[in-house]
């Protein structure tokens, strides 16, 4: 098993697996799975992801801290506790307005 990945089998809190790092984005898997992928981001204050589409839908959960997350063109602020499905397709970017945290669940299709 990669140092990356989470440990089976094992009790584990999102916001306490993944460190910030100055001026960055941290990640680590938690499953890798041909059906769909589950991810934990961490972003320092400014960065982001640039606007991109994938082909599969996908959920954001944020569970520190406050992001805006844009779709198709759309802003959303999003803060912790709070979701938001990204449809197939459709560009959308991630940026930090502060420090946070969040959890990306892909789904692919089959």
């Amino acid at each position: 098993m990669s140092s990356n990945e989470f440990e089976k089998s094992s009790v584990f809190s999102f916001a306490d697996s993944v460190d910030y790092a100055e001026g960055a984005i941290v990640s680590r898997t938690v499953l890798k799975k041909e059906s769909g992928n589950i991810s934990l981001f961490s972003f320092a204050k400014g960065e982001s992801l640039s606007e991109h589409t994938a082909p599969f839908d996908a959920m954001i959960q944020v569970v520190d801290g406050k992001g805006e997350v844009i779709i198709g063109g759309n802003s959303h602020v999003l803060k912790s506790g709070e979701s938001i499905i990204m449809p197939a397709n459709i560009p959308h970017a991630v940026k930090a307005i502060e420090k946070f945290k969040m959890v990306l669940t892909m789904i692919k299709s089959a």
